[in-house]
């Protein structure tokens, strides 16, 4: 049998960056990730792919390249996103979802405050306008 493709990861984080939500936000995050689930072989454990019976001869290995992108996930978490989404959850799909519920059921509350911040940030509170104009992007996108 062929070595699946998920199994010659040794850091996903050096695909793809930890979501803090601010400098890594959640839709290039989603983005960096389904590429990187799709170049490996795994994009079945995230977008809503049933698994296979426990029957099937694959689902063995099934489980265990879904324990890799459930590691996959936790490990491109900030630690405070981690604690939110980690629960008794056993398939990487079941993550997935959380977060993504976690970030879109609270967009509005979350644009409220990032325009709130926009609109409060003046150039004294940076150390310079390179600063400045860097945090008003980051804010901005």
């Amino acid at each position: 049998m062929a070595l699946h493709p998920a199994y010659t990861v040794t850091n996903v984080q050096t695909k793809i960056r930890i979501l803090d939500g601010t400098k890594v936000t959640y839709s290039s995050w989603t983005k960096l990730f389904r590429l990187h689930a799709k170049a490996y072989k795994v994009l079945n454990h995230i977008d809503d792919t049933p698994p296979p019976a426990e029957t099937d001869p694959s689902y063995k290995q099934w489980v265990k390249i879904d324990s890799l992108v459930f590691q996959w996930i936790y490990s491109t978490l900030s630690d405070e996103l981690m604690v939110r989404i980690l629960e008794n959850d056993t398939m990487a799909q079941a993550a997935w979802n959380k977060l993504k519920s976690n970030f879109l059921n609270n967009k509005g509350l979350r644009v409220v405050a990032l325009e709130q911040e926009f609109s409060n940030l003046t150039l004294g509170a940076c150390s310079s306008m390179e600063a400045y104009c860097q945090k008003l992007k980051d804010l901005a996108g």
